[in-house]
């Protein structure tokens, strides 16, 4: 058997549409998961086109362009251990649960780059090396954000959701990431764009 010491989830996207957030239920995206590096793979296909058949019977989608970046990318806290947790003793009789099933928002790299469009992008933490047959296309880097959440408090008297925050101790330091691209294809720079608040 071998080992395989990479993990990947893909993502599919209409465009025009929802491309600059995906849901991540019950689950933050990472960069690690059980000793894996995970990897995220985001693909973009015309939300106003109708499926074509394949040979198999099958239906495909043509992909306008594809981003697959290193889960760090999108979040570089690799300790954080997903729960879903319940409370009983809710309603009228005290006889019904409350499941606190979370759900994750978070940016896509359509979202948090530019010069994307159109071409298939590789991201990846600025030590990892693409293989022979890629160019470097850009730099990157995100800044940790000045506080951490670290809890939230619901009210359902009121529907009030409340966030705790610290002070974020690593605030401010830099991720470093690069972009590839194949040689064979064109050497459009990927910057980090304007829009992304990490870098605010």
């Amino acid at each position: 058997m071998v080992e395989h010491t990479e993990g990947y989830e893909v993502k599919g996207l209409a465009w025009p549409g929802r491309v600059r957030n995906y849901d991540a239920n019950s689950q933050m995206p990472t960069g690690r998961h059980n000793g894996r590096s995970i990897f995220y793979v985001f693909g973009r296909y015309p939300a106003d086109l109708e499926p074509y058949p394949d040979h198999g019977g099958g239906r495909q989608y043509p992909v306008i362009d594809l981003v697959m970046c290193h889960g760090s990318f999108l979040n570089a806290d690799h300790g954080y251990v997903h729960k879903n947790k319940s409370v009983k003793g809710f309603g009228t009789y005290g006889d019904v649960l409350i499941r606190d099933r979370k759900m994750y928002v978070a940016p896509t790299p359509f979202a948090l780059t530019e010069g994307t469009t159109g071409l298939m992008t590789l991201i990846v933490p600025e030590e990892m090396r693409a293989p022979g047959g890629f160019q470097c296309v850009g730099h990157l880097s995100r800044t940790e954000a000045a506080q951490l959440v670290i809890a939230y408090r619901f009210d359902l008297r009121t529907n009030e959701l409340a966030a705790e925050r610290v002070p974020n101790p690593h605030a401010a330091a830099e991720h470093r990431f690069a972009a590839y691209r194949l040689d064979s294809q064109a050497g459009k720079p990927v910057t980090m764009s304007t829009q992304d608040r990490s870098r605010a």
